[in-house]
């Protein structure tokens, strides 16, 4: 946390200096709003991007998402491996916790793969953007290069920051620009367990981790019914795909069900969704990406055990297996504390916005999620809502993005072996 907090205490002292901005200083609000939301990389904004912010104030935007992307300490850690090229027990374990190693003596293969994953992705899905810029839009080269670095960091790390004041939505029926925007999206909220294991064991999958097959089921299942889902319910809403022609709705359907998996562009106006697509989208949201990575969220993993102990308990069944694996019952702990302190933290903020602000429970209810969930992905009230509203997101992100780290490694580490037992009884359920 307290990592986070220096980084973040830079980032918006950073963006409140008169450089970063192009006409006034940003307010403290404004600058730690949007430094908050880059190094959480969750995308709420309540400023334009594209015309807030000078060059100088979108290179620090972007180094705070690649920074919150990779991981504060893990990137500590790496640096200190480059420099020192030996790493402490305690900086082993801090990088252990944050990219959810299997042990501590795989740190440094763990942070180099990461490292490399990340550079390589990033540059070839900024390459096919920097030739659609310059080739299909007629951008100079050096704007096309910004232009193609800025949206491939800004999609791997599932930023959702945009150059561009309606976000991606004057590209929604160009695939040249979607596609590689969405694979980089795919890619960093599989997890950078899934990328390294699939590297290793591609055409091996009977070889794979229960998490890798978890991620990969989860994320194929979630992509087809979020695309299925928007696409039919948004089919003929005139304010979002009712204009486009039948290829453009297809490509528009599945790019929005990609953007609630924590990216957080959009493509069509989310204001002009209705309210069923705004639920189907909150859904999405909160399940989130993969762990160990750049999504947030719940995290498909929490949410799949959750569903395998439903099962197994209406079976009546002793024990809960997955995908052919036994669960150990800690897991089965672990998720559902995870899940019910993330509900009662929604509901408590639902609410509290509520009180403070005149707008509607689903429109509140969207902007909760997506900060929790570090999303970004907005109805257009953001920056109209008091700043008490915001400081109340900000937190919400903050916690979206180290709170399951932290919390994981707590309950890991309170684990304790109790000398007795109390006696056993069974209260009424249901």
């Amino acid at each position: 946390m307290l990592a986070f907090a220096v980084v973040l205490a830079l980032g918006t002292a950073l963006l409140s200096l008169p450089i970063a901005t192009a006409e006034r200083p940003a307010t403290f609000m404004e600058a730690l709003f949007t430094a908050t939301s880059a190094l959480c990389v969750t995308g709420h904004v309540i400023v334009d991007t594209a015309t807030f912010w000078t060059p100088f104030g979108q290179v620090v935007i972007m180094v705070l998402i690649q920074i919150g992307g990779f991981g504060v300490m893990s990137l500590a850690t790496l640096l200190g491996l480059l420099v020192a090229r030996r790493l402490g027990l305690r900086t082993r374990l801090t990088a252990v916790s944050e990219t959810h190693t299997v042990a501590v003596g795989d740190v440094r293969r763990v942070l180099i793969g990461v490292a490399l994953i990340t550079l390589v992705v990033e540059a070839v899905v900024a390459a096919l953007l920097v030739g659609r810029f310059s080739l299909g839009y007629g951008e100079p080269f050096g704007r096309a290069v910004w232009l193609g670095v800025f949206h491939s960091v800004s999609s791997f790390n599932n930023a959702g920051f945009a150059l561009f004041s309606d976000n991606l939505m004057s590209f929604v029926t160009d695939a040249w620009i979607c596609l590689p925007i969405c694979l980089a999206i795919i890619l960093g909220g599989l997890g950078f367990p899934v990328i390294m294991e699939l590297r290793r064991r591609f055409r091996f999958p009977r070889r794979w981790t229960l998490n890798t097959v978890t991620v990969i089921a989860g994320t194929l299942t979630l992509l087809v019914f979020g695309a299925c889902a928007l696409t039919a319910l948004e089919w003929s809403n005139p304010r979002t795909l009712g204009p486009l022609d039948p290829a453009g709705r297809l490509l528009a359907g599945f790019t929005m069900s990609v953007m609630p998996r924590t990216a957080g562009f959009n493509t069509i106006d989310v204001g002009g969704m209705l309210p069923e697509s705004w639920f189907v989208t909150d859904i999405l949201m909160f399940i989130g990406g993969g762990p160990a990575g750049t999504a947030g969220g719940l995290k498909v993993t929490t949410f799949a055990v959750l569903l395998f102990i439903i099962v197994a308990e209406l079976r009546g069944d002793t024990a809960v297996n997955m995908f052919g694996k036994r669960l150990p019952r800690s897991t089965h702990r672990e998720a559902l504390t995870v899940a019910l302190l993330a509900v009662a933290l929604v509901v408590s903020s639902t609410l509290a916005i509520m009180l403070m602000s005149p707008f509607e429970f689903d429109r509140v209810f969207f902007e909760v999620i997506s900060a929790f969930a570090t999303v970004g992905l907005s109805t257009g009230i953001t920056a109209d809502l008091p700043d008490a509203a915001q400081l109340i997101l900000i937190a919400l992100m903050f916690i979206g993005r180290i709170g399951p780290v932290l919390l994981g490694a707590a309950l890991a580490l309170t684990r304790q072996k109790r000398m007795y037992e109390l006696p056993k009884e069974r209260p009424i359920i249901g």
